[in-house]
């Protein structure tokens, strides 16, 4: 049975001691040693001490010299700028997204791609026959890949089966919530079994250099099922957003340790599976050749990509009494209060009788502070009647002051809007980039733009 070790603390100098004593040793002091019982000691503990018998851990220091990770290119370059450059070797990834979104179409792309290049990849299913995987293969015109294809969900045959050889350069697990470890008890899809079946999957990535690539489910509320450590286990989190009712798709880098998080890639679901969007600006913007109330262009940033999306507003006035609804679409719902809070506080307009109702063109999804002062010239735009130029373009954050704050890469935002046609730019005062070829306009205080969008003085 395991026993209490029992020692004996000085209070005044703070001495050790195996058994009281009147007088401590140390500092001569009387009647200062107290009884201080310490852990429990097992058998193990008393035989085995964890300061001796490991292997000494090399340690090098901050500024030796590292190569760069080899990647794999998977030759689509959406998929590789998300990834930060393509797949590293030995990394484990983790795609998520909502069902029939094309996690798997993209992954079979992207395998049909590095096996053509000359790659070992293995494509192991837990949903789907290997037969089904075939034909959506030839559907997409990759029939002819030379890829391995296998229908498994026992972790331990997995593993079994790709260590017998070579290992591939990529292997792809769809879906790790199908995989299960006999090692642990419980259904496939509980937390242990997804638990246990990644860290035996990716110790095996990391061991032997090959690619992971396992696709995960996600909640009803768009994250990604399963145990929140997961997303820490992985090297690369990635997750694939949009709506099936929708051509394109987004492929957002949520966590990146081989590159950055503010890269995403564009694809638009074709006949042919997915195909790259060079131009995302393309899908979020309105073709209109009319100036339209309500509606301005705002060029957001993502990563180093900047995205043109046309912020639309509209404000119904109401019966006296009746209760104002605010709806919001793509953007952060509290941060539309704020600028609607700012206008009427240091514009004074007035929203307390109107409906507003706020969208992001073709259901992009906003995050970027820089949306303010777009936001802002859409609700002053509705209220007023007054359109906004269809070749304005404006960006520029607000605070509850009422002043227009500076952003982050003007220059390439004002870039992106001339190349594509605009003359236009409503930005804070505090940016000069007269090298954009635009007609700026600079505003220091949001007073100044409703002063300038409803021509007073």
């Amino acid at each position: 049975m395991a026993k209490a070790q029992k020692r004996y603390l000085c209070q005044s100098c703070g001495s050790v001691a195996t058994k009281w004593q009147g007088q401590c040793a140390d500092c001569k002091e009387w009647n200062t040693l107290v009884e201080d019982a310490g852990g429990v000691v097992t058998p193990f503990q008393a035989k085995h001490n964890l300061q001796s018998g490991g292997t000494a851990v090399d340690l090098v220091g901050l500024n030796a010299d590292i190569a760069l990770p080899d990647r794999i290119g998977t030759g689509i370059a959406e998929l590789d700028r998300a990834l930060g450059g393509g797949l590293v070797e030995g990394s484990a990834t983790l795609l998520g997204g909502d069902p029939g979104i094309g996690k798997s179409t993209l992954l079979l792309q992207a395998c049909a791609i590095v096996a053509d290049a000359g790659h070992d990849v293995t494509y192991i299913s837990g949903e789907e026959a290997a037969d089904q995987i075939r034909l959506r293969a030839r559907r997409l015109g990759l029939g002819d890949a030379p890829m391995q294809l296998a229908a498994a969900t026992s972790v331990r045959d997995i593993l079994t089966t790709l260590g017998s050889g070579k290992p591939p350069a990529l292997l792809i697990i769809d879906s790790i919530q199908t995989m299960h470890s006999d090692l642990i008890e419980g259904a496939p899809g509980t937390v242990s079994q997804v638990r246990a079946s990644a860290q035996e999957l990716i110790r095996f990535a990391k061991e032997r250099g090959t690619a992971l690539v396992l696709v995960g489910h996600v909640t009803k509320d768009g994250a990604i099922a399963g145990p929140r450590v997961l997303e820490h286990m992985v090297d690369t989190v990635l997750s694939f957003e949009g709506e099936r009712s929708h051509q394109y798709r987004i492929l957002r880098a949520i966590k990146n340790r081989f590159g950055g998080t503010d890269e995403i890639g564009v694809f638009a679901m074709v006949e042919k599976g997915l195909e790259e969007v060079a131009n995302p600006s393309s899908l979020f913007l309105t073709s209109r050749k009319e100036d339209v109330t309500g509606a301005v262009v705002f060029p957001a940033l993502e990563g180093t990509r900047p995205v043109l999306v046309e912020i639309q507003a509209l404000v119904v006035r109401l019966a006296s009494g009746a209760t104002p609804r605010r709806a919001v679409v793509g953007w952060d719902s509290g941060r539309l209060a704020m600028i609607l809070a700012v206008l009427e506080a240091r514009c004074g307009l007035s929203f307390s009788t109107s409906e507003v109702y706020l969208n992001v063109a073709g259901g992009y999804r906003v995050a970027d502070p820089a949306a303010d002062l777009a936001v802002a010239a859409a609700l002053i735009s509705a209220l007023s009647e007054r359109p906004v130029a269809a070749d304005c373009v404006a960006f520029g954050e607000i605070s509850l002051s009422g002043e227009v704050r500076t952003v982050s890469h003007a220059a390439l935002r004002l870039r992106e809007a001339s190349k594509l046609g605009f003359r236009k730019a409503l930005l804070p005062a505090s940016i000069d980039s007269r090298e954009s070829g635009m007609a700026l306009e600079g505003f220091s205080a949001l007073r100044a733009l409703v002063d300038h969008l409803l021509d007073r003085a």
